[in-house]
């Protein structure tokens, strides 16, 4: 017969290399999660930045397009843009986007805007992979509204109320990003 007390084999981990992990896991933890919040919130603020940035290049263009064409204020020249994006952009008097259905501000002051003329000068503008836009609820990535000659559209995917805004009247585009 042979004695086999001193030939055990382990199976599995101690109970202090188990103790171990799991504190190096926890630690690891407590610095990564703040840090993937932030990211989550930087994120969001870059998408608002690269959108505004865009909305107001594709106001540039459209002004600069009009400009390219004469810069005629007659109402022929401010139906269907010519020579920009799908040709159906309507600009003001003073050749700031205003619509793509034939809305004619002629002899106005200024611009008067409404919710679907806004979401119309977004996707006009912005055309392929624009973030989505209505001009209500909060299933879509940003929601417009108007008031007189100003587009307002809110970034939905924060729930923090961040908006970009639009003067048909100036052309000129703002945002702001509240954290």
């Amino acid at each position: 017969m042979t004695n086999s007390i001193g030939k055990q084999k382990q199976a599995g981990f101690t109970l202090i290399e188990l103790v171990v992990v799991i504190s190096i896991l926890a630690i690891l933890a407590a610095f990564a999660l703040p840090r993937f919040a932030q990211l989550s919130e930087q994120a969001h603020r870059s998408s608002i930045n690269g959108t505004a940035g865009a909305l107001s290049a594709g106001v540039a263009l459209a002004k600069a397009q009009w400009v390219g064409n004469g810069a005629n204020t007659s109402v022929a020249a401010r139906t269907d843009l010519a020579g920009f994006g799908n040709e159906d952009v309507e600009v003001s008097e003073e050749g700031w986007p205003i619509s793509n259905d034939g809305y004619l501000a002629t002899g106005a002051a200024s611009v008067t805007m409404t919710g679907s003329r806004c979401v119309q000068v977004w996707e006009s503008l912005l055309q392929s992979n624009a973030p989505s836009i209505a001009t209500s609820g909060t299933a879509t990535d940003y929601t417009a509204d108007a008031t007189d000659s100003v587009c307002t559209y809110e970034y939905n995917l924060d729930g923090l109320g961040s908006t970009i805004t639009y003067d048909a009247n100036t052309g000129e585009i703002g945002k702001t990003i509240n954290q």
